[in-house]
């Protein structure tokens, strides 16, 4: 079948000869006394880039954004990932050409203001969490992990105790925890959660040895539950030689109320696209900076941002670190975002944050309790967990609540996590709501369980309302569609068009 290039199944929009913007060229040009760019660097034949007038460029991209849930446009209440409101004046502070202009191979000298932010950035963070020293450089929390776990081999292999060969894992921990410690060869040793939803200490106590070279854990856990017993938890840990590394995912729950230090945890990463209001996904760009107690902090990746008298700069003085993680010094743009929402509501407002955050979720999940049951019918922390296991009888499952929320104007919550809940709907609706978001939300659960009741198969087979409704998730992972080339005979393929 021919398609009519006119046809809206077209997606090439591109005509030779069409033009949107033309380049300022005194801008780019190459200072005086200087050549510019080498010819060796030179594009041999303009870019195969589409053709397109600004008008229709402008109205591809709005029309795109349309479609898309976002945090500027929905509630969304994605658990265990505090997608929060991102304020505006982060991005007017990190738009500004002071900033955003300097490169990262300039002089120290010319880049003092970048430096203070790294500096004082460190400052804040270790405040907030009773750490020691912090690394700015991992670009998101799995790459902190990663750095956290460096330091952690690095730690007990100048020691002599390099045989501490095992990781323990709550059973119901983020993913990348597992993960992270089967990529630096770790063998992963779970441990079982007892009834109340917490880490078992029998289990614990059972499993951590002298072969144990660290608990990863994040408090809240995954199920917005505080471990209360954390410092016998630290205690146990700490008496087998082991370390304590926690999982910041959480901890938009702790602000001002309480720190991972003064847990005993010797290892946080946090994540600043996650607590600290920094924009967060698609795929980036994430922040993940990694604290240490002292005796870690021979360990950290270099350079670390050091100031003598009034002077910023760069240190690569540490013979014990394992190196650098990054290119340059970590995701600038991101630390800036950060520094500024941080700098903006102090110790009061952060606490205010944590303070409101519990609240909007206890709030939820009374209300919601009575329409699915809690995973932990006990006060939660920043996020809570339900099951929609009594829909397996109509034949419905969380994904498909997840996919009918949609319709209803609201990005589904994570489903199916964690594992030690059967059909999960885990539900985070962070400080940022109001109550009458949260209202609406509740009636739109209402209305889906009715529909269950009534008419599951509405359920089943939303959304119904989006131009895309159940696309293949698993094909869309392994066979991305990356070029507007690509995509192009995608679209012919699906018409039959070869």
């Amino acid at each position: 079948m021919l398609i009519d290039p006119s046809s809206e199944l077209s997606f090439e929009k591109s005509r030779p000869g069409r033009t949107g913007c033309e380049l300022p060229k005194d801008r780019f040009a190459a200072p005086a006394g200087r050549d510019g760019l080498p010819g060796s660097l030179r594009r041999k034949s303009a870019p195969a880039l589409p053709e397109l007038s600004e008008p229709e460029v402008v109205r591809h991209f709005v029309n795109l954004s349309r479609k898309n849930f976002s945090i500027d446009t929905h509630f969304y209440p994605l658990g265990s990932c505090s997608m929060k409101y991102n304020p505006k004046v982060n991005e007017w502070a990190a738009a500004l050409e002071s900033f955003s202009a300097v490169h990262p191979l300039q002089p120290e000298e010319t880049a003092q203001g970048w430096l203070r932010i790294f500096y004082e950035l460190e400052q804040s963070l270790k405040a907030i969490t009773g750490m020691d020293r912090f690394t700015l450089e991992p670009a998101a929390g799995a790459q902190g992990e990663l750095t956290g776990l460096m330091m952690v081999k690095a730690y007990h292999a100048s020691r002599g105790e390099a045989g501490r060969r095992k990781v323990l894992v709550p059973d119901s921990s983020h993913g990348t925890n597992p993960a992270t410690a089967a990529l630096l060869g770790y063998e992963v040793v779970e441990i079982k959660s007892n009834v109340r939803g917490r880490v078992d200490l029998e289990s614990l106590r059972e499993k951590v040895d002298r072969q144990t070279a660290c608990l990863m854990l994040t408090n809240p856990n995954t199920l917005g539950l505080f471990e209360d017993e954390i410092l016998k938890i630290t205690d146990a840990v700490h008496k087998a030689g082991a370390l304590l590394y926690y999982d910041g995912a959480n901890f938009n729950a702790l602000l001002g109320i309480v720190r991972p230090g003064d847990m005993g945890f010797d290892v946080v990463h946090l994540n600043l696209h996650k607590t600290f209001s920094t924009p967060h996904g698609g795929g980036g760009p994430g922040s993940g900076p990694v604290g240490v107690k002292e005796k870690l902090a021979p360990f950290l990746p270099v350079p670390l941002v050091e100031k003598s008298g009034e002077r910023y700069f760069l240190s690569l003085d540490r013979k014990q670190s394992i190196g650098r993680l990054k290119l340059f010094h970590g995701q600038a743009g991101m630390i800036l975002r950060a520094y500024v929402y941080i700098r903006t509501l102090g110790r009061s407002g952060l606490k205010q944050v944590s303070e409101d955050a519990i609240l909007n979720a206890n709030y939820l999940k009374e209300r919601l309790k009575k329409l699915f049951p809690v995973a932990v019918d006990e006060p939660c922390m920043h996020e809570f967990v339900l099951s929609a296991k009594t829909g397996e009888g109509k034949g419905v499952h969380a994904l498909d609540i997840g996919k009918r929320l949609l319709d209803y104007g609201f990005h589904a919550p994570t489903v199916h996590f964690p594992l030690v809940v059967p059909e999960a709907l885990m539900i985070e609706p962070t400080e940022s709501e109001s109550k009458e978001t949260l209202d609406r939300f509740v009636e739109a659960f209402q209305k889906i369980k009715d529909e269950i009741d009534t008419n599951p198969e509405i359920v089943k087979t939303a959304p119904h309302l989006l131009p895309i409704e159940r696309p293949d998730e698993v094909l869309a992972a392994r066979k991305p569609i990356l070029t507007f080339r690509d995509c192009d005979l995608f679209v012919l393929e699906k018409v039959g068009h070869t």
